[in-house]
């Protein structure tokens, strides 16, 4: 700041001089009052204070917040150990775990190499519109029924052969050489399927439950 800075008029007297250039030519005197340095910054003071309510009508009534509150214990500790049993329905169907719910997944699968049983079987799926799935599901029922062998007898049912037909004789209707051939085995076997069943996974979904099909 310069020298000429040093003196400057205080705001009363600036407010004042418009008012004693027009009375210099009326004869009139005009005497400026002289107002208390308090009362310029109480009026400053308080016009801050309007100001801020004007602007903020919020302030000062904004809630404040505990540091203390603990936002994690809900739960009373008496209660906290205690275990909860959930029971789960859906739809009416009964939700299954353990080795119940092993029984509804089946593997897929492989191609089967070619001049084998299951080669045989898997190229007539197509005469029914199976896929692979309804393949995986035959492998898994024929494995369990048979191992796959044409030779294959229970001896406390009588049941016989790949698809273990009860009692073996019906599958002559395939063919006279049902005791050995494998082909008339499975021709019988999948048509057996398909006319009590549907499909080889609703023959299997049946063996799960009841242990034969």
């Amino acid at each position: 700041m310069g020298r000429h800075e040093a003196f400057r008029p205080t705001l009363t007297s600036r407010l004042a001089s418009p008012f004693r250039i027009a009375f210099k030519y009326t004869g009139i005197t005009a005497v400026a009052a002289r107002l208390p340095v308090r009362r310029t910054w109480g009026f400053a003071l308080t016009a801050a204070l309007a100001l801020v309510t004007a602007v903020d009508p919020y302030f000062g009534t904004l809630p404040s917040y505990s540091a203390e509150v603990d936002y994690v214990n809900y739960f009373d500790e008496a209660e906290k150990d205690q275990p909860v049993t959930v029971s789960l329905t859906r739809g009416g169907y009964e939700v299954v775990s353990g080795a119940a719910a092993s029984k509804i997944f089946v593997e897929l699968a492989v191609i089967p190499s070619a001049n084998t049983v299951q080669a045989i079987a898997y190229g007539k799926l197509k005469n029914y519109n199976w896929g692979i799935e309804q393949y995986s599901c035959l492998v898994k029922l024929w494995n369990r029924e048979s191992n796959w062998r044409v030779n294959a007898f229970n001896k406390s049912s009588g049941a016989y052969g790949i698809p273990q037909a009860l009692p073996g004789k019906k599958m002559a209707v395939a063919g006279a050489d049902w005791m050995t051939n494998p082909e008339t085995q499975i021709n019988w076997g999948l048509g057996y399927i398909d006319g009590r069943y549907g499909s080889p996974c609703t023959a299997l979904s049946h063996s799960d439950r009841l242990n034969w099909y």
